[in-house]
């Protein structure tokens, strides 16, 4: 296990690990900015006509708290990546898979205006976003530290979709 300014050894990414982190974050926040034109165009309009529960969040909670977030798996993924453990490619690519869809969720629940589809679709990252937790907290504790408040973010996010389902 690396701390934060600590060469890399197996990798030869040594002289430059403030690099990748920024890399990381570009990538995480990216993953953010996909849903953005499609959140806008239906908060004020479909969004607001549906019948939610009373623990739905006010809307702008969404973008600071997936700022936060964003960050917090960039910095994650990134004592993965300056780890020396074998397995620190599989569990890169499991990250990767789960910010994809992360980003699909959007378009899904607001551009396709499908929640049930979104549901189906939450529950697959919620699996994905445990895996990745417990193999980056198996590689690097902090880095799977850092990914709790994401799952439990997703966790509640999955439980508002299901109730908009239901309601509506």
């Amino acid at each position: 296990m690396t701390t934060i300014g600590q060469s890399r050894t197996g990798t030869g990414s040594g002289a430059r690990p403030w690099v990748a982190l920024v890399g990381f974050i570009v990538a995480c926040q990216a993953a953010g900015l996909i849903g953005i034109p499609f959140n806008e165009r239906a908060i004020d309009t479909w969004y607001d006509t549906l019948d939610k529960p009373s623990f739905n969040p006010p809307s702008w909670v969404f973008g600071p708290v997936w700022t936060t977030l964003y960050l917090l798996m960039a910095v994650a993924a990134w004592l993965v990546w300056r780890s020396d453990d074998r397995r620190r490619r599989p569990a890169l690519a499991l990250f990767a898979g789960q910010l994809v869809l992360n980003a699909v969720w959007s378009p899904l629940f607001f551009g396709a205006r499908l929640p049930g589809w979104a549901l189906a679709e939450i529950v697959v990252l919620w699996l994905a976003v445990a895996a990745t937790t417990a193999w980056f907290w198996s590689i690097d504790r902090r880095a799977g530290a850092l990914l709790v408040p994401y799952l439990a973010w997703v966790s509640f996010a999955a439980v508002l979709n299901a109730e908009i389902v239901r309601l509506n």
